[in-house]
């Protein structure tokens, strides 16, 4: 076999295996985020589209009537937004569990920081209410997040468990079910 047409063989091989790896790759899902409240699920705030990617997840997120400024996001253990007791008395979306913890480190560190992984990158909310950006989680795939939820907080995130727990993003404000993936 000549030179050219090793490197040309080798070229269709890899172009292949590239075209039969995209085709393989989960279909993007669409999540319908709600705002919540200690009564249930409310209103409609947009959706947050998941792709999968070589690297990890891309969320689009495409949402409205939040609150400016930055806002907790997080991968929740469990399909449901609904509310549930809490110390007592009903507390939005804490049917949705804790935040994702697969590998049960109990540790809020951020993305990346090798704690739970459910920690999202933070989402920033415009002074129009409008969240319209991509948001890039590497590590995790479509089949990780499936039929869990996406989580907004009222407040920010330090990707820490002090001064306050969770990163001090208090009350959740708006959730999704995450479909699964085809």
């Amino acid at each position: 076999m000549t030179r050219l047409a090793a490197i040309t063989m080798g070229a269709i091989v890899a172009f292949a295996a590239g075209a039969a790896s995209a085709a393989n790759a989960p279909k993007p899902v669409t999540v319908e985020i709600n705002f919540i409240d200690a009564n249930g699920i409310g209103k409609p705030a947009g959706t947050v589209t998941i792709k999968e990617t070589a690297e990890g997840l891309e969320l689009d997120t495409n949402l409205k009537g939040l609150p400016p400024g930055e806002h907790g996001f997080h991968v929740h253990e469990k399909g449901s937004c609904a509310p549930a007791e809490k110390e007592g008395k009903p507390s939005p979306g804490e049917a949705a569990g804790g935040h994702y913890d697969p590998g049960a480190t109990k540790a809020h560190k951020g993305p990346g920081g090798g704690g739970h992984k459910g920690d999202l990158p933070k989402l920033t909310v415009d002074a129009n209410g409008t969240a319209s950006t991509k948001i890039k989680v590497p590590g995790l795939k479509l089949t990780d997040v499936a039929g869990k939820t996406l989580m907004i907080h009222e407040g920010g995130d330090n990707y820490s468990d002090t001064p306050k727990p969770l990163g001090g993003g208090g009350p959740r404000i708006a959730c999704g079910v995450v479909p699964s993936a085809s």
